[in-house]
Formats: C-alpha cells, sequence, structure tokens
C-alpha cells in the first residue's frame, strides 16, 4: 500500500499562509468566506470528509513514499486528528454558516465580508497548526532519502507551474482569471447574469498579474524548507516559527500585489451577492443548508 506525507505547507493546505497566486487568494478569502466555498479542512460532503484518512495519504503520495510501518502511523493519527477536527472543529463551522444564512436577510457590506473572511481564516489557522504537530512528528521517522524526495517533488511541481503560468500573454491570464472567478460564483448561485458576467470581467482586468511574484515567493519557500528539513537541533520550532510568520514577512510588494487584489474581488463578491436574483438566492441558501446537514451527519459520529 502506498503511503505519503505532504505537509501542510506548500502546494494547498498552507492556503493563506502559502500565498498562491492571487486570484486564488482572493477567493478564498472574498467568496469563501461569505459564501463558505471552503469549510478550511473540512469537504462539502460528508463522504469525502469521511474518506479523508484514505484521500489524504493518496494525495500526499505524490510527494514522498511511506514504508509500511509510517504508513500504519499515518492512519492511526491521522483518525486522532480527523476526530479531534469533528469534535472541536466542525460545531464552529456551522455556527459561521448560521451566521451567514443570516447575513443573507440584508444587504452584504464590505466590512461585514471582512469579518467572515477573518473567522474563516482564524479557523484554518487550528486546523493548520494541528496538522503541522502531525506532520511534524512523522517527520522524525523519515530517512534522508524520502526528505530529498519530497523536496524534489516540489522542485518538479514548481517547474510545472512555472511553465504553466509564465508563458501565459496578458490576455491568458485575464481569460483564466475572468473563467475562475465566474465558475466559482456560478458554482454557488447558478449562471450570471449578462451585468452579473460583466462585473466579473471588470475585475478580472483590473487584477495586478501575481503569477511571478507568487512563483518567486514559493521557489524562496522550497529552498527554506529544503534547508530546515536537514533537521538539525531545533528544527520542528523552526519549521512552525518559519509558517507562522512567513506571511508576515512578505516584502512590501507582495502585499500590495495580494492586497490589492483581494480587495478587488471583495469588492465584486459584495455586488454580485447584492445583486443575485430570487433564483440565485435559493441556491445559495441551498448550498448552506447543505453543508449545515453534512456537519450535523459529520458531527453526530463523535457521539
Amino acid at each position: 500500500m502506498r503511503h505519503p506525507l505532504r505537509p501542510a505547507s506548500l502546494s494547498g493546505p498552507l492556503a493563506p499562509a502559502l500565498r498562491r497566486r492571487a486570484i486564488s487568494r482572493s477567493l478564498r478569502r472574498g467568496f469563501a468566506a461569505i459564501l463558505m466555498l471552503v469549510l478550511a479542512a473540512c469537504s462539502s460532503t460528508t463522504f469525502v470528509y469521511n474518506r479523508l484518512d484514505f484521500i489524504l495519504p493518496w494525495y500526499l503520495g505524490r510527494y514522498v513514499d511511506l514504508d509500511r510501518e509510517q504508513g500504519d502511523w499515518l492512519d492511526t493519527h491521522l483518525e486522532t486528528y480527523l476526530s479531534w477536527h469533528r469534535r472541536e472543529e466542525l460545531p464552529s463551522y456551522d455556527l459561521l454558516l448560521l451566521e451567514l444564512e443570516n447575513d443573507l436577510d440584508a444587504p452584504i457590506t464590505l466590512e461585514l465580508l471582512k469579518e467572515r473572511s477573518k473567522q474563516l481564516e482564524y479557523a484554518w489557522y487550528r486546523t493548520r497548526d494541528n496538522g503541522l504537530e502531525l506532520m511534524l512528528e512523522l517527520g522524525v521517522q523519515l530517512r534522508d532519502e524520502q526528505i530529498d524526495e519530497f523536496i524534489e517533488a516540489l522542485r518538479k511541481r514548481q517547474r510545472k507551474y512555472e511553465r504553466k503560468y509564465l508563458d501565459r500573454s496578458e490576455a491568458e491570464f485575464r481569460k483564466d482569471a475572468a473563467e475562475s472567478l465566474r465558475e466559482t460564483l456560478e458554482d454557488y448561485l447558478g449562471r450570471l447574469s449578462p451585468e452579473q458576467r460583466g462585473r466579473v470581467d471588470y475585475t478580472a482586468s483590473m487584477l495586478a498579474r501575481s503569477d511571478a511574484t507568487w512563483l518567486r515567493e514559493r521557489a524562496v519557500w522550497i529552498d527554506t524548507m529544503e534547508k530546515l528539513l536537514e533537521r538539525n537541533p531545533g528544527w520542528q520550532e523552526e519549521v512552525r516559527q518559519t509558517i507562522e510568520n512567513w506571511e508576515a514577512e512578505l516584502d512590501e510588494e507582495a502585499l500590495e500585489l495580494y492586497n490589492g487584489n483581494t480587495l478587488l474581488v471583495q469588492e465584486l463578491v459584495v455586488e454580485v451577492a447584492n445583486a443575485r436574483s430570487e433564483r440565485q438566492d435559493r441556491r445559495l441558501r441551498r448550498r448552506i443548508a447543505g453543508f449545515r446537514e453534512d456537519i450535523a451527519t459529520l458531527t453526530a459520529q463523535t457521539e
């Protein structure tokens, strides 16, 4: 059986802390917050959530193979971690979803969107930090060649991203941004009106291009992790501090870019959400209700 490792750091799980390309970051902190596109580490369906003990190792296997003993250890501790998440985190998600339902009864403001975004981000940090402890414990067990395999997998993915994103023309970047925004909005609201689609296109035209900044930062992160994973005395605390402080230590140019794009997308979300039709409103409320039903089912499994 193939078991894997992918520390909550680079490709997905450090999400807010990783500063992926600005369009993805903006979606998470904007539309994801007010419409609950992501329940932190929780899936939108009970089936996927209940299969995390299988899906996580399978997904992580793109980075490093674990031997049988390491895999068995991960299986056991993943169950403990997921049990904690169901017991401690899911109730807070349900409360946030209830607040979101109530928010829809009045016009959504930018200030409200930012507040909900903070709540979701705090939930993410709790999930990330607990997951990081699991990965650090596993990291102690890895052989040097497994660490090398992990770093090489990250560098290979970096090269793939560079080919995919940096070769795009300006027009291709704008097109990709508009499609990403539109598809996400339509997933929760249904088909957008011509006016709403026009607002999406306008936002895409105003976004600062972020792929080069993101990839530069990601390359620095990989170099940093390679050094930390030499596992000199005290390396676990160094990893914790690096992850915790990474966003605060971004250079001024990167911060300005990310924050500017985040604000643009948040403004888009407010305008599109407030212009939603009755049909779109019903679809959105059904999605939120579906999340709450999933949470109720999952939470009951801990009783």
